[in-house]
């Protein structure tokens, strides 16, 4: 009778012991397949569309410019010397990489079921993949932005320039992007049990607009709303939303301390949203 040899396997697929559970080696081992996910993100958004990839251009455009009637000329929200319209863009260009990377993210099980219910690979791939791919969104509006800034320095004659804590800016972003991502996985395991989660993430997602100091300076609201400042002053986003603005147009109070405080939330949230999703990960599809 032979002897039966031991074989060494190369993967072994086995339930999550740990805590919080990240396996790196495992993500990189599946780079492509992230990849693959980061083009299947960006090309089938605005897949059999008349304006295709100019909607990541019409959206940020049309909102600024309403934005610029109502909170601006309507309202009378002062922006100083900086051009109304360039103000509520800049706040829109990062405000809408969040909104985008925490409602993409908080649908993650609903959204992929079915390839979850069928083939083995780390999911945390998949809300990773819609940050990433928001990146790209990200970019070219930030370039349109430019295009706007120089049309204002250079035609309109506008007093507009960057601030001098510009090179922060990828900070600003990346602190967003965790910010979306842990409250994103962190609301998908409520989405997967309770449907209406959805409605309400809709519905918070404008209301936080407002909160987010997005189309006003944080200073207006301690001056005109100082019982209220706090609710506005507290909210990382809002933070985020203030210095980024300084980064880009030299506008505004910069509070580096904020910024900061922000960035080791953001990492708390993403660790917490690590520990639901991972414990959703085992029994989602049951309840999906």
């Amino acid at each position: 009778m032979s002897k039966v040899e031991e074989t060494e396997w190369l993967y072994e697929i086995k339930p999550k012991g740990k805590f919080i559970d990240l396996n790196f080696g495992e993500i990189w081992r599946y780079r492509d397949l992230l990849v693959l996910f980061i083009k299947r993100d960006i090309v089938t958004v605005y897949k059999q569309t008349i304006l295709g990839p100019l909607w990541y251009l019409i959206q940020p455009l049309f909102t600024s410019v309403i934005f610029t009637l109502v909170f601006n000329n309507v309202a009378g929200i002062d922006t100083g010397t900086v051009p109304a319209f360039l103000f509520n863009l800049s706040g829109l260009t990062i405000w809408a990489y969040f909104s985008q990377c925490l409602t993409n993210t908080s649908s993650t099980f609903k959204l992929n079921a079915g390839l979850f219910g069928k083939v083995y690979f780390p999911r945390f791939i998949s809300p990773l993949s819609r940050v990433l791919s928001g990146l790209f969104k990200y970019t070219i509006q930030l370039f349109i932005f430019f295009v706007f800034f120089l049309y204002f320095l250079l035609y309109e004659g506008k007093s507009v320039s960057v601030g001098s804590n510009i090179y922060l800016l990828p900070l600003a972003v990346l602190t967003m992007a965790m910010l979306g991502l842990g409250m994103g996985m962190i609301l998908s395991a409520l989405t997967t049990k309770y449907r209406d989660f959805n409605i309400f993430i809709t519905f918070g997602m404008r209301l936080l607009l407002y909160l987010s100091a997005v189309m006003y300076p944080l200073a207006l609201v301690k001056e005109k709303l100082s019982e209220y400042a706090a609710i506005v002053e507290y909210n990382p986003v809002a933070q985020v939303v203030e210095a980024y603005r300084y980064m880009l147009l030299d506008t505004g109070n910069p509070n580096i301390k904020g910024l900061l405080v922000s960035f080791a939330l953001s990492i708390l949230l993403v660790l917490i949203g690590l520990v639901i999703f991972n414990k959703t990960e085992k029994t989602f599809i049951d309840t999906v």
